[in-house]
Formats: C-alpha cells, structure tokens, sequence
C-alpha cells in the first residue's frame, strides 16, 4: 500500500510456551484512526510494544514510517510517541513543567512556544501551574496526550487510552483522539471497548486468537453479519394487568371504555 504508515506482515510473538502473536497483518494508512481491538490477553499490548519498539517480534516483519522497527529502531523512534494505559505524568510537576521536561528531552529549538501551544490545545491552560497531582483522570490523560504530541510526532500510538476513566472524562479523550486525526496524525489505537471502536476509528482490527481475523471499516463488518430478521416477542403481562385481572377489574376498565 502506498499510503500506508505501519505495515506488519506475519508478526509472531511467545511468552515461555505460550504463543501469543501467531502470524499478525495489517496496514495502517497515513493519516486514520486505526483500532487494535481485542480481550484481555488477546496481545493487544504486545502489537503495539512491538511497533514501539519496546518488544522484540520473534518473526514476521513490521514498519512503521517506512522503517523497519528491528534493523532501524531509532528511526522509527524520531517519528512515534507512545501514551500507555496509566499516564506517565510526573505528579510533583505542574502541567507546565512536564511539558517543559518532554520538549527538553526532545531538544526543540522553541520549547516555550511549543509548551503554550499545547497547553492551550488541550484546555490546560488555566490549569498549567497546578500540580498533576491535582489534575481529574481526565485532565492527567489530556496532559499525557499534550506530552505526547511535543516534537509533533507524524504516528501516535494509544494503549487502551481511556481504561479507568469516567464517561465524562472517555468523551473528552475521544474528541482529543478526533482532533488528532483531523490534524494529520496518524492514530493507532488498542482497546476492548466496543463502543470506543465505533465512535473513534475509520478502520477497525480484531485480535483473537493470535491473529486477525477481520480489518474493515464499521459498515463493512456490519456487512459480514446476516441481515437482520423482525422477529415477534410475546408481550409479557404486566403487573398492573395482573392485579387487575386478579381482582376482576380489568372487565370493568373495559366496560367503562
């Protein structure tokens, strides 16, 4: 595929004798939100570590931005940024200052600029000189999100990005991950969330087994299932009829009516 971004082809991975990855492939294109969706154990994680560049595959092939991510790591590196399922915000810093930390690390000529910019993008702005500490888990996870962005990043990868968030707080990182997308980044996100799936991804993945067993947009899996049959169900009594009909009322409703 010409457009795509992170390509894996006959992806393996074993812990010890269990085997978890058993031959997986998939194509990301550049600029889609692309969801890894799987159960627990289904080796969700380990795909995108492996993409990260945190794992080592035991086979198969994987590139991400045209690099593979065993024979050129830190190519793949230059061009990723990985937020994980708890947010790696330091709790004694403020939200500037945790930014400030990441565009220093990452050794931006402008890290000022680059620091405001966020803050403001992703509604911190008012919040900036408070310690993380203080932060809701809604506002912890949209710092994570701002940190990852710093050195503008071209793929970004989300390992079950709203596990233990309230809805309010799931809502506010689903119009982030949005935003993203319309930006121009890249989204390749895990999750078990069914509805998480449906709301954020253009094209959706799922892992079982070992494998993919189906990559398609939401209307074409919709498209695999059988078509929908009307079906009549027996309307149940209820408690009011009983009573009624108990105490031989129910004539007398009829009869007034």
């Amino acid at each position: 595929m010409t457009d795509s971004v992170i390509a894996t082809k006959g992806l393996r991975k074993s812990y010890r004798k269990t085997e978890v990855l058993k031959g997986v492939d998939f194509n990301v294109r550049r600029g889609e939100i692309f969801a890894l969706l799987g159960s627990n154990g289904a080796g969700k994680t380990t795909t995108i570590r492996i993409l990260a560049t945190l794992l080592r595959p035991d086979g198969g092939t994987s590139r991400v931005g045209g690099f593979d991510v065993v024979e050129s790591p830190d190519k793949v590196r230059q061009s990723i940024s990985l937020t994980g399922q708890f947010t790696a915000v330091d709790e004694m810093l403020t939200g500037r200052e945790n930014l400030h930390m990441i565009a220093r690390l990452r050794h931006l000529d402008h890290p000022r600029d680059v620091v405001e910019g966020l803050l403001e993008r992703f509604g911190l702005a008012d919040a900036a000189n408070r310690r993380a500490g203080t932060y809701s888990g809604g506002m912890k996870r949209r710092l994570d999100l701002a940190m990852s962005l710093v050195g503008t990043p071209s793929v970004i990868f989300l390992d079950e990005p709203t596990a233990g968030l309230d809805p309010e707080a799931r809502l506010e990182v689903w119009k982030m991950v949005k935003e993203l997308a319309k930006g121009g980044t890249t989204v390749f996100l895990t999750t078990q969330y069914l509805e998480e799936a449906e709301k954020l991804a253009d094209r959706i993945a799922i892992l079982h087994g070992g494998r993919i067993i189906a990559d398609a947009t939401l209307s074409e899996l919709k498209r695999l299932l059988p078509p929908a049959r009307v079906e009549y169900v027996e309307k149940q009594p209820t408690l009011e009829e009983i009573f009624l009909h108990m105490t031989g009322k129910e004539a007398g409703r009829r009869e007034e009516n």
